[in-house]
């Protein structure tokens, strides 16, 4: 495993990078407010002549993420695009529009979900009656458990159907609390013998389409010169690695971090059998 590096700041590893594919919930903002330093990271790196790409696991198409950027206080000038674990979610969705789908979401009144499908004139089903799970999240994201659906899962699986995870993310922490996500279902379902379509990161769909954003702005960076921000090894540090990116683990999401953060990095990255070339307690200048 390559060694992990602890710089001060990006302004000390900036000019190794004409890319950033930044994670959001965690890195960038809470779901309560922004982190301001991060976000001036951010966009001192584009004064620079760099891109940014925020790359987030959210299930809901980019317009839905960033609706939310203004009141938590993310500028937009810290980033030239965005992608979305929704919008690599829609694409398959639409490759796969002869299905009936059994939406399994956290919001039971489809009030935010049905942005994940408007539009891809899909059908829909019952738990019997449909081929495909479609997986947004928890139908109570505060009070139920993974195991909760086990048995629902367990059904679904022995009948061969598949399941699409629109957020392959297990937790995420909105303020000072961890919520489950759709990733810790699927999780579930593929103990139970099922298969399950990722779009998100760790998984490529997501990264092409950051490329793609990136080719439109005239940016075609080398892998080597793409770094990847993220909280998570077992998403953000993954994915990168896999692909060949510079990862840069930040301790401001998932884990809560105590004195020791060094050791601490290195402690949790060798758990997860994943690397990062480079960890700061938070993202800043």
């Amino acid at each position: 495993m390559t060694e992990t590096l602890f710089p001060s700041g990006l302004a000390a590893i900036a000019d190794q990078y004409d890319a950033i594919l930044c994670d959001v919930w965690g890195v960038i903002h809470n779901g309560r407010y922004a982190f301001d330093e991060a976000c001036e990271a951010l966009v001192r790196f584009r004064d620079q002549g760099g891109a940014v790409c925020l790359i987030t696991n959210a299930p809901v198409p980019k317009a839905q993420a960033i609706r939310y950027f203004d009141p938590l206080g993310v500028p937009p000038e810290a980033y030239d695009d965005c992608v979305t674990s929704g919008d690599a979610t829609r694409e398959v969705l639409g490759q796969m529009s002869s299905d009936v789908f059994w939406r399994m979401g956290a919001d039971s009144g489809w009030e935010y979900d049905k942005f994940l499908y408007e539009g891809l004139d899909l059908q829909f089903g019952d738990a019997r009656s449909s081929d495909t799970i479609l997986c947004i999240g928890f139908e109570d994201q505060v009070n139920d458990h993974p195991d909760d659906y086990r048995d629902r899962l367990a059904e679904a699986a022995d009948r061969d159907m598949q399941m699409i995870c629109a957020n392959p993310d297990i937790r995420v922490r909105v303020g000072e609390q961890l919520y489950w996500c759709a990733g810790a279902l699927a999780q579930v379902f593929e103990e139970e013998g099922g298969t399950v379509i990722y779009p998100g990161k760790p998984h490529a769909p997501i990264y092409e389409l950051a490329l793609d954003k990136l080719s439109d702005l005239g940016v075609e960076p080398a892998a080597e010169r793409v770094l990847c921000i993220g909280d998570s090894p077992a998403t953000d540090m993954k994915g990168a690695l896999q692909r060949g990116y510079s990862g840069l683990y930040v301790g401001t999401g998932l884990k809560e971090h105590g004195a020791n953060f060094e050791q601490e990095v290195v402690d949790l990255l060798s758990e997860y059998a994943v690397s990062a070339k480079w960890a700061m307690p938070k993202l800043t200048w």
